[in-house]
């Protein structure tokens, strides 16, 4: 959406927010460099990086609050299950709409008056037009341009190949309990020291986040970040699903299906889209299935 802004196709927007986790890939760091030095500077669009902190230190840190990733729990009497999604919120929305508000010039915990909102862009094809919801607040108000402009994922792949940025990451933090398969192997084949990264967070949390713990909650059973419930580094990540077979016999990049057809779950992720975003039901033990 920046490029098409920046080109002309769409109108030019006022600014763009990044909601930095403090824990994507280098990758994605190195793109949202390159979009704001050859596609935002030139077209005078400020990007703004916006942030609530590390997810990955305060998942760590026994002192610091933290709102809980969705880790895969293998619960003490053998049931798989899932612990609340609360970073979406914490590390994306909640530093984005701060920013919204000083922009609109009323901070929290000011009041804004009725009149005063911005339209908000966000990237859902129409793939996924079933995602497009309204905003939560009022001085916000949610716009889907590529919905409007009939483009589909594949659209907007070809598109930013057109343009030269063929090559562009998936949003996402290193760790987050959603990857598919192809994510985890593309971190462990490309990146020695993110994979590396990712294994020793994987062991850290296996009874839960360190807050929890040094507060007396502690985790009724084991957290895993793959869904397989063993730890990351001896999980089935060379187990090639369907979707990805699907996306080889049609010699597409596995980045234009639109479904990771394991479970449903799509890598990436968006502050008002996250792939995971169907909220976990609580169990007998005080955990999420």
């Amino acid at each position: 959406m920046l490029a098409l802004s920046a080109e002309g196709i769409l109108p030019k927007v006022d600014y763009a927010i990044f909601a930095d986790t403090g824990w994507e890939p280098k990758a994605v760091y190195a793109h949202l460099d390159r979009l704001e030095r050859k596609i935002a500077k030139p077209a005078g669009i400020p990007v703004l990086r916006v942030s609530s902190g590390n997810i990955r230190k305060d998942a760590l840190n026994p002192e610091h609050r933290f709102a809980s990733m969705p880790l895969h729990v293998l619960n003490q009497d053998g049931r798989p299950g899932m612990t609340r999604r609360q970073c979406t919120g914490e590390y994306k929305i909640k530093p984005i709409k701060k920013k919204v508000r000083e922009l609109l010039g009323h901070p929290y915990p000011q009041r804004i008056p009725k009149n005063k909102f911005v339209e908000q862009w966000v990237g859902i094809s129409t793939d996924e037009f079933h995602r497009a919801k309204d905003a939560d607040v009022k001085y916000m108000r949610n716009r889907h341009p590529l919905i409007e402009l009939g483009w589909t994922r594949t659209d907007c792949v070809r598109y930013l190949a057109s343009i030269g940025l063929g090559n562009t990451p998936k949003s996402s933090c290193l760790g987050c309990p959603f990857h598919g398969n192809q994510q985890w192997r593309n971190i462990r084949d490309t990146s020695p020291q993110e994979w590396e990264d990712v294994v020793a967070f994987d062991a850290a949390i296996r009874q839960g986040n360190a807050r929890a713990n040094a507060s007396g909650n502690r985790l009724l059973g084991q957290a895993f970040l793959h869904r397989s419930r063993v730890p990351l580094d001896q999980a089935p990540i060379d187990h090639v699903t369907a979707a990805e077979w699907a996306a080889r016999q049609q010699e597409l990049d596995p980045a234009e299906v639109a479904e990771e057809l394991e479970e449903g779950v799509v890598d990436g992720c968006s502050p008002w889209a996250c792939r995971g975003d169907a909220e976990p039901v609580q169990d007998d033990f005080g955990l999420a299935s």
